[in-house]
């Protein structure tokens, strides 16, 4: 980093994601791009790799911890295989209702802790970033607990997530974002779980014939920055990335919700797939029989943690 200062070449900064880059994370990645290129006067460049280009996954948190990849923005459901189990918190089904709920967590004292424990994997957080809330997609629809038995549900590594699959009566099988339209596809696993945005952009539809808007679950990412990296950077840069990824984020935030409606409506008109939506009966059933999952990382993290989690929903 310093010899790049001192030859006048500007700090390129590798940013690798996983998904399209029109999806709210692709868009979100765009936005720091140019409102950081454009603050700094091209002092320092942004490189995206959108669509697993560059790493997968399974993978890119390796990359990160060798200095491979300068950003990423890793689901949040991956940070609890790295040692932080208390970020399944976000996988617990049914535990969000609106997205102010997720901002009461991700805005709040409880989101600051998470990203400050991140600094133990040599990983320096700057926020959050939603894709929004998650549903179920298979070749029938699920509407009751009994329609999942046997299924194989294509998950994000996540133990909370797993354990709400098996007690719906599924399979769970952990598969990298970027193969799953294909295994989708080819019939390794019969479903999946997705925003709308997401299955949308992927091309899911042309390889499920249902979608049942469940709701049940929220997607979002943390940025993260590799640790080595943020502290060989000066003051002012650390302010120039800091303050262009605060307002890419909040415009992020701002969109995803629109993208997922015009998905809705896209997928909604091409005919392609069905949607279905639950009734109270159906959605109240649902939510009993994934309550397993709750119980199981109230085990592991401890109770305390839900507790913070309800009392900071319940604040107003």
């Amino acid at each position: 980093m310093a010899q790049a200062q001192k030859t006048g070449e500007p700090v390129r900064i590798r940013f690798s994601h996983v998904v399209a880059e029109n999806t709210p994370k692709g868009q979100t990645a765009l936005r720091f791009k140019a409102l950081l290129e454009e603050r700094t006067q091209g002092r320092m460049r942004v490189d995206i790799y959108p669509n697993a280009q560059l790493y997968s996954d399974r993978d890119e948190m390796e990359a990160m911890q060798l200095g491979a990849v300068e950003i990423l923005a890793p689901s949040l459901s991956k940070f609890g295989r790295l040692g932080f189990p208390e970020f399944e918190l976000f996988d617990l089904p049914f535990l969000f209702s609106t997205q102010a709920d997720v901002r009461r967590i991700t805005e709040g004292g409880l989101g600051q802790a998470l990203l400050q424990r991140l600094q133990r994997q040599h990983m320096v957080g700057l926020g959050f970033l939603d894709n929004g809330f998650k549903h179920m997609s298979a070749n029938r629809p699920l509407l009751e607990p009994a329609d999942y038995l046997g299924l194989r549900m294509r998950v994000q590594s996540s133990r909370t997530i797993a354990r709400q699959m098996r007690a719906l009566g599924a399979r769970p099988v952990d598969l990298p974002f970027s193969e799953t339209r294909r295994a989708l596809g080819t019939g390794v696993v019969d479903g999946t779980e997705n925003p709308v945005s997401n299955f949308w952009t992927q091309h899911m539809h042309e390889v499920q014939s249902d979608l049942t808007l469940t709701g049940h679950g929220f997607i979002g990412y943390a940025i993260v920055i590799h640790a080595p990296f943020w502290r060989n950077l000066s003051e002012l840069q650390r302010q120039h990335m800091t303050s262009a990824m605060k307002e890419a984020l909040a415009w992020g935030n701002s969109v995803a919700a629109g993208q997922n409606e015009q998905a809705l409506h896209a997928l909604r008109a091409s005919g392609s797939t069905r949607i279905h939506e639950l009734t109270p009966g159906q959605h109240l059933r649902l939510r009993t029989a994934v309550q397993p999952a709750w119980d199981d990382l109230a085990r592991r993290i401890g109770q305390n943690w839900l507790d913070s989690v309800r009392q900071a929903l319940n604040s107003p």
